[in-house]
This record gives C-alpha cells, structure tokens and sequence, in this order.
C-alpha cells in the first residue's frame, strides 16, 4: 500500500491516540526542511506507555506495508524516534519533550493538527 505523507503521518497520530498519547501535535516541515515533511510529537506518560505507544505506531504502519528506516532512543531513555524518511515520529516522556522543545525549535513549520 503506498501512502502518501500526510496519510503516513496520519496514521502515526491515530496510533498514538489509540494508545493516549498526550499532546499530539502534527507539523507540516515542507515549506521549511528538507529533513521530512512531517513530523508527528506526542508524548507518553510512562515508560510502559511510551513503549505501547511506539509499538502501535510500528504496527499500524507495518500494517500499510511500511518499516522505519531507522529508530533511535528507547523507551528508557524517555524519548523514540522513528524515521519513515518522510514523516519523523517523537514519542517522549514530558521531562524529555520540555527539555528538547521541538515544537519551539520547528516554530516556523505548519501547525496541522494538535490534539490535548
């Protein structure tokens, strides 16, 4: 199944709000990045559920036929990030989020979605 970006990231944030992530913010980077075209933030508020959210996002996607092209962090860590090329996931613990500040940083990308 071929998806486009936006469906790809789409997808990531149903996963995560399946598995109620907090915080879901999704962010147009096109008009800003070459790095992807989305990235998708959320964060989990325990390290069990840092790790179930990031397992739902790999298997909704794995469903579509898709894999990361790369994972770093852990769950222990506080923070995971999958890399699909196009869309960048961040799915960290709240001391993690407010230390690394993405949003912040990526402020001139395009709010797409936020959800509490």
């Amino acid at each position: 199944m071929d998806l486009e970006s936006i469906d790809l990231a789409r997808v990531a944030v149903d996963a995560a709000s399946d598995r109620q992530a907090s915080d879901i913010v999704l962010l147009d980077l096109r008009s800003v990045s070459l790095l992807a075209d989305y990235f998708v933030i959320c964060s989990a508020e325990t390290e069990r559920q840092l790790r179930a959210v990031t397992d739902a996002i790999v298997e909704s996607l794995g469903q579509a036929g898709l894999r990361p092209l790369h994972i770093e962090g852990g769950t222990d860590s506080g923070w995971v990030l999958l890399d699909y090329g196009v869309v960048i996931i961040h799915v960290f613990a709240p001391t993690e989020r407010e230390y690394y500040r993405l949003e912040k940083l990526w402020s001139k990308a395009t709010t797409v979605l936020r959800m509490q």
